[in-house]
């Protein structure tokens, strides 16, 4: 009778521990405030307290799962993985999460101890939780777990903790503040290294370390954002480090080159502003802009000249046509006239009367050359001083508009096509 009283209080204190450690995960998801799904790894616990948990936690709108394979990338900051130092299965989890970087953003952790367990010598004390960790060691002792943040400003410094709060029951949250960017803001002198991009000089390397504000319009952007960074350093009470590049980045046959390659190969921690395009949001994250920052085709109207015969743009086709007509009029009335003055008289200097003449005049009056025969008569020399004065006029509207026109510059470039079937030198910014 004796034994059996004592099974049935084991095994409810037991259970009442078993629930104890369920209702305070429940409460920590809850008290985050933000979508969760629970990964379960390297549990030692029975098939009834794991089915304990997923019923509680779906009472709670919270997905669980005991598989740390991973589909999509895409809901990686909803993933809180949770594990347990005391089972023997935790170092294999630790380790399997430093070969696979869970320890960095966005994942969480929450793992669990028990007070008095040496974790200084153990798997997690050397792992790789840097500032952007977010993991959380749970110490239970009998009805009462305290809760502790952990982090490495870096790896070559010692594991630093801070206090999160308590559960007795009732769930504590002593953070002074909830985001995790304010609760950092000491890096203890740790070097971060910047990537910069140079285009422009090489002298903005020496003009950007030694903020000699020289130069100011090579590298503008880099400078611009050199300067902000100076000001985050020093409120990070972090160390100046640089590397430099003289390309962006960009995606080719599968690798990527310049300053995205530095911050994908963990070379530099964070680099200069760039352009935001779809694929490099696969392995960086953008900031806040410096400036802003807008695409822009900007380039010099290039002279009519270059686009299109300006000599034929003086005058409408209207204008060229009536210049034809009055030639033909001019043609017609000498040749009559002519035939008029041989009746009359004859001379060696006059026109003879024949069409080839009349035609032959004229086309020295528009080509503006001499010709040594000419009318005799008063009705030939009123037609022909009618058509030097016309073409005297025409010739000066001409010469006007040629010289108005050889200094404007074409509007013909409105499209992209345009802009690549003109004949001017394209040039572009590497961004």
């Amino acid at each position: 009778m004796k034994l059996e009283i004592f099974l049935i209080v084991f095994i409810r204190h037991v259970f009442a521990e078993d629930n104890f450690t369920i209702n305070f995960i429940d409460s920590f998801i809850r008290n985050e405030g933000k979508p969760t799904i629970l990964i379960y790894t390297g549990l030692c616990w029975g098939k009834y307290e794991e089915v304990k948990l997923a019923k509680v936690l779906s009472r709670s709108g919270i997905r669980c799962s005991s598989s740390t394979h991973r589909s999509s990338p895409i809901q990686d900051q909803h993933i809180l993985f949770l594990t347990d130092l005391d089972c023997p299965g935790a170092d294999d989890v630790l380790n399997d999460a430093m070969s696979t970087n869970l320890f960095q953003f966005p994942f969480r952790w929450l793992i669990l101890t028990s007070v008095g367990a040496d974790i200084t010598n153990s798997t997690l004390w050397y792992s790789p939780i840097l500032t952007d960790s977010d993991l959380v060691l749970a110490a239970r002792s009998g009805d009462y777990i305290t809760m502790t943040e952990l982090h490495k400003p870096s790896m070559n410094h010692s594991m630093q903790s801070a206090p999160r709060g308590f559960h007795n029951g009732t769930f504590s949250d002593t953070r002074p503040h909830r985001e995790l960017y304010r609760r950092r803001k000491d890096l203890m002198g740790t070097p971060i290294i910047m990537s910069n991009v140079i285009q422009d000089s090489n002298d903005s390397k020496e003009h950007i370390e030694n903020e000699s504000r020289l130069d100011l319009h090579n590298d503008a952007v880099v400078k611009g954002c050199w300067m902000v960074a100076k000001h985050s350093y020093e409120m990070l009470n972090a160390t100046r480090r640089h590397i430099y590049s003289y390309r962006w980045g960009y995606k080719v046959n599968g690798q990527w080159s310049g300053m995205i390659a530095d911050i994908k190969n963990n070379k530099a921690t964070f680099a200069t502003n760039c352009v935001t395009f779809p694929e490099r949001l696969e392995v960086i994250t953008y900031t806040d802009m410096v400036a802003p920052m807008r695409m822009r085709f900007v380039f010099r109207q290039p002279p009519l000249a270059y686009t299109c015969n300006i000599y034929s743009l003086p005058f409408s086709a209207s204008v060229w046509v009536t210049i034809v007509g009055c030639s033909v009029a001019a043609v017609l009335a000498l040749f009559f006239t002519s035939t008029w003055e041989v009746i009359m008289e004859k001379n060696p200097t006059q026109l003879d009367g024949t069409i080839s003449d009349a035609l032959l005049l004229t086309l020295s009056a528009v080509a503006q050359q001499g010709c040594f025969i000419e009318p005799r008569r008063a009705p030939g020399r009123i037609i022909e001083w009618f058509f030097f004065a016309a073409l005297m006029a025409l010739y000066a509207a001409y010469s006007a508009n040629i010289v108005v026109l050889l200094q404007a510059p074409s509007n013909s470039i409105r499209t992209l096509a345009q802009l690549a079937a003109s004949k001017i030198t394209l040039g572009a910014a590497d961004v």
